[in-house]
């Protein structure tokens, strides 16, 4: 770990990594296609909003990596609790078809998972990076058609 990961005011350095991972209510696999490139987006502009720098993210079908840098003025849960309450906001509004789906406006589940990143930046960069394709490989493996959707026919 080196220097430049320290930020720093006149009175105060910092150093505050965090690796959070949410996903939509109920593992619904939203996060794809048009809505991907949007929900990145948003999540982005909110963050840029609170001054939390992205060191890596990945939107997988049915959840969330990233790797943030937090300011200490603001907690863990605050920001998790800004970014979700507004980001639901923000695909609702955009996405109204999706009201209906969800219900009540939350399109996130209630809980996420955060672990500080310390001395392991670059290992848990290298593992959000790698997530997404590991994913498609679980679900090819576990997922072999026996029947081809298109033709109705047996596989071989």
């Amino acid at each position: 770990m080196n220097n430049k990961d320290i930020q720093s005011l006149s009175h105060s350095k910092w150093r505050c990594q965090y690796h959070i991972v949410f996903s939509p209510k109920y593992r619904r696999q939203e996060i794809y296609g048009k809505i991907k490139a949007d929900i990145g987006k948003i999540l982005r502009n909110l963050c840029q909003q609170k001054d939390v720098e992205i060191i890596e993210a990945e939107l997988c079908p049915d959840h969330i990596h990233m790797l943030v840098a937090i300011p200490p003025k603001l907690s863990v849960a605050a920001f998790v609790g800004y970014l979700k309450g507004k980001s639901s906001l923000m695909i609702f509004d955009k996405y109204a078809n999706l009201k209906y789906k969800y219900g009540n406006r939350h399109f996130w589940c209630r809980g996420y998972y955060v672990d500080t990143v310390g001395r392991n930046k670059n290992a848990i960069a290298e593992y959000i990076r790698n997530q997404l394709q590991e994913d498609i490989a679980n679900d090819q493996i576990s997922m072999k058609e026996y029947i081809d959707p298109f033709t109705g026919s047996q596989n071989k």
